[in-house]
């Protein structure tokens, strides 16, 4: 028998409970889809899309609908020519972006706009050949950034202004000849600096750079090799080791240079000057001022066997010098102690001397009396 209140009165008051409870699963179900990140068809992702792999998938553009919580972003080995302004801007907690091995080159001076928290970057392997100086300033927290294997023939002045946090800084293989130590000078922060395997020119261009690199490893920084390729006499020396007088006459052309500049401006230039006129009988006409092009002097080479010879010199006069004072000093002692021998044996022979006198002279007054 069942009891009183069983049967279709107990399942017809439960009802309503189990419908209640299925909308409850169904919305928790619903909301936990949509807080679930969703993950771009061609990339992979871990499972809470912190991290977005769109690596080798051959890529020729940006994927769309990235999570908003992408920590790190990988897009390597794809072929990116070109990136929007803006093209992060969702990604305002990304850390991590590798666009290493693309064939990126340009870059707008928004590309990485609303990447305040990023601290890696790799451009490495692309095709860049200049920077915009605006491109870097968003990237407050950078911490390292390469840049090798582009084909960068400059950096312009203020482009690592806004990167104090900046630690390591990658150029290699390059098209860079000189550097100006004002680009360099906001990197409070940089340890590891690897600029090999660049054309440098060690001529005056690079002087400067040279005094920021001698405190740049005086403060404990790393530098992989600057390796010098013109001019002849230096090709192969590290730009560490090349002495500073090897940039004397760098000081004589800024002097020729200003002192040329205040020169008063004669008449213009010509490269072929006209044939003088025939001279007409009569008296000689003044000379006129010559408007023939001067010959501008060519700067001097670096000779490496130049500075060599004048050290050796310099090194071989003052050791004659030393010598001759050392020669001098002790002639001077020996001079000295010879006069101070001769007056004690002076000394000890007068008295004897001033005995035979007294005896010569009683005997001449005994001889007198006789």
């Amino acid at each position: 028998m069942l009891a009183p209140g069983s049967g279709p009165e107990l399942s017809t008051s439960f009802a309503p409970l189990w419908r209640q409870i299925s909308w409850l699963t169904c919305w928790i179900a619903l909301c936990t889809a949509e807080a679930a990140p969703a993950c771009p068809l061609p990339c992979t992702c871990d499972g809470h899309g912190l991290q977005v792999d769109c690596s080798s998938r051959g890529l020729a553009a940006l994927p769309a609908d990235l999570p908003a919580a992408t920590r790190s972003l990988l897009l390597l080995n794809n072929r990116l020519s070109s990136l929007p302004a803006g093209a992060f801007a969702g990604l305002s907690g990304l850390q991590r972006l590798d666009l290493s091995n693309n064939f990126l080159d340009g870059l707008p001076r928004a590309a990485f706009g609303g990447l305040a928290n990023l601290t890696e970057l790799q451009l490495r392997n692309n095709s860049l050949r200049a920077l915009d100086p605006e491109l870097l300033r968003p990237l407050a927290r950078l911490r390292h950034l390469d840049l090798s294997l582009n084909g960068l023939a400059r950096l312009p002045p203020g482009l690592f202004d806004g990167l104090p946090a900046l630690r390591s800084l990658f150029l290699r293989a390059n098209r860079l000849q000189s550097l100006d130590r004002r680009t360099f000078e906001p990197l409070a922060s940089l340890q590891l600096l690897q600029v090999g395997d660049n054309p440098w020119e060690c001529d005056c261009h690079l002087r400067d750079f040279k005094h920021w690199l001698e405190w740049f490893s005086y403060r404990g920084g790393r530098l992989d090799q600057l390796a010098c390729t013109l001019p002849k006499e230096l090709r192969g020396k590290d730009m560490r080791v090349v002495p500073m007088e090897m940039f004397n006459y760098c000081s004589q052309l800024e002097d020729q240079n200003s002192s040329a500049g205040l020169e008063v401006p004669g008449p213009p230039c010509t490269k072929a000057s006209p044939e003088p006129p025939k001279p007409k009988p009569g008296p000689e006409p003044e000379p006129e001022p010559s408007t023939a092009c001067p010959q501008k002097q060519r700067p001097r080479p670096v000779s490496v066997r130049r500075a060599i010879g004048t050290v050796i010199i310099a090194g071989v006069l003052c050791g004659v010098v030393c010598i001759m004072m050392v020669v001098a000093a002790a002639y001077g002692c020996i001079y000295a102690s010879l006069m101070a021998k001769y007056h004690r044996e002076l000394k000890k022979r007068q008295p004897l001397m001033g005995d035979a006198e007294g005896e010569h002279e009683d005997r001449k007054q005994v001889s007198s009396v006789a």
